[in-house]
């Protein structure tokens, strides 16, 4: 199990938080001059990286606040948590 640090209210246990996938994504618009296969691109494809991955979680059971993971998706480790709207960590 996961123990993710939530900047709010500190480490609590996985089950607390709900994954809400890549984070970082830049949605597409205005909508009427996007195409099908541009809108299609954002809604379904997603990277799924061996290694360093950029989420964001929402700690559901707890204070109700998004925020973003930097996680390894092969040892689980989470690298940073920060805030949402804030940059893209570099992390190694």
């Amino acid at each position: 199990m996961l123990l993710i640090s939530c900047p709010h209210c500190g480490p609590r246990d996985e089950v607390e938080f709900r994954c809400g996938g890549e984070a970082h994504l830049t949605r597409p618009g205005p909508p009427d001059t996007v195409s099908d296969d541009i809108w299609a691109g954002y809604l379904f494809m997603r990277r799924n990286p061996r290694g360093l991955h950029y989420e964001r979680w929402l700690h559901a059971a707890g204070c109700r606040t998004w925020f973003n993971v930097a996680r390894d998706t092969v040892t689980h480790e989470i690298k940073v948590v920060y805030a949402m709207g804030q940059p893209r960590p570099e992390c190694t």
